[in-house]
């Protein structure tokens, strides 16, 4: 770690993480410059194969260098990595830089079945360093608010969930469409965040039935492992009566660039989390009560990289394994089950 510029003297000494960043595509570039502008954090390396991304992330980062692999970003001094490369990468990269002793922090999903994930949290607590993954729509103010109303218990106990994400485009790389570096199509790719902002909301409740159905351009699909799906509808039934049903999609006809909500029924009313006329970044936050509304906060807000610079900041505070990474694994195993990979023994189970 590096001492912040400007400490007191005699003050206790500030140290920011040195950070390398794996992957800086559009995603990656923007989370880095995020942190950049956090000031929670230093950016020394970068591993990117691509010279232009490369050149637009170093313009966002001058005093960071490139470095020519992960190996070497790895011996480089960092204190962690910030992942940001395709999802077939995510379990292997992580487990090699736990196993350097970095700290990790990594773009959804963090693996393609629950394997490798509960692989990855192995890791992590072997190494005790810290993990993190960017389930980014957690850090909303909409989704701070409405998981602390609801753990104050203001709409009495849940008994329904109904999220949807639905994208009016698909992903722009061909490596999403090839089940064997993505491990998915629309679920893996924006269901898995549906899936987490039901359970961290509702602390975790155990997920103990799962259906679903999946689609391929209009088509039911026949074996996920071969093909990825562009529509898909699941229910998740919990032990504790309630029920979860999701939706999502790439390329559908739904009239708005996107469609995005996650709304709780309680016995005592309703929070809607949604997003604002067809976008992806402006979202409102309801309270509802039977005909009537009252908005919790709504946009502007600069939400997208607060969960990495919320891990940067815990990295900085000293801590190191928190074993609430642990709940990762039943979220994927959650994935699994909406692909039927838990009726296949030895493809997506976690042990």
């Amino acid at each position: 770690m590096s001492r912040v510029p400007g400490t007191p003297p005699g003050a206790p000494p500030v140290t920011l993480p040195r950070l390398g960043f794996v992957g800086v595509g559009w995603i990656g570039r923007r989370r880095m410059g995020a942190l950049a502008r956090s000031g929670a954090a230093e950016v020394a390396a970068i591993v990117e194969p691509s010279e232009e991304r490369a050149r637009l992330a170093l313009a966002e980062a001058p005093g960071a260098v490139l470095a020519p692999s992960l190996e070497a970003l790895l011996a480089s001094g960092v204190d962690g990595i910030v992942i940001a490369t395709p999802s077939a990468l995510h379990a292997s990269q992580a487990e090699a830089a736990l196993a350097r002793g970095k700290a990790v922090f990594c773009q959804k999903p963090l693996g393609r079945t629950a394997r490798e994930v509960a692989r990855v949290v192995r890791a992590a607590r072997r190494a005790d360093r810290l993990l993190g993954v960017d389930l980014s729509y957690r850090y909303t103010e909409g989704m701070q608010r409405i998981a602390e109303a609801l753990r104050a218990g203001e709409i009495g106990p849940v008994y329904a969930v109904e999220l949807a994400f639905h994208n009016a485009y698909g992903p722009d790389r061909p490596w999403f469409y090839d089940a064997r570096f993505s491990g998915g199509g629309c679920v893996m790719d924006l269901g898995t965040h549906l899936v987490d902002l039901a359970l961290w909301a509702l602390d975790f409740p155990e997920v103990t039935g799962v259906t679903s159905r999946l689609f391929a351009r209009g088509a039911p699909l026949e074996d996920p492992d071969r093909a990825v799906e562009d529509y898909a509808v699941a229910r998740l039934d919990l032990a504790t009566g309630a029920t979860i049903q999701l939706a999502c999609s790439w390329n559908l006809p739904a009239g708005r660039d996107a469609v995005i909500r996650a709304t709780f029924y309680g016995i005592r009313g309703g929070l809607s989390f949604s997003n604002v006329n067809g976008s992806f970044y402006d979202f409102v936050a309801e309270r509802f009560d039977r005909t009537s509304r009252r908005t919790l906060c709504g946009p502007p807000e600069a939400w997208g990289g607060r969960a990495l610079v919320a891990w940067a900041e815990r990295l900085a505070a000293g801590v190191r394994f928190d074993p609430e990474c642990g709940r990762l694994v039943p979220a994927a195993r959650a994935i699994d089950a909406i692909y039927g990979r838990d009726k296949r023994p030895g493809v997506g189970e976690a042990s």
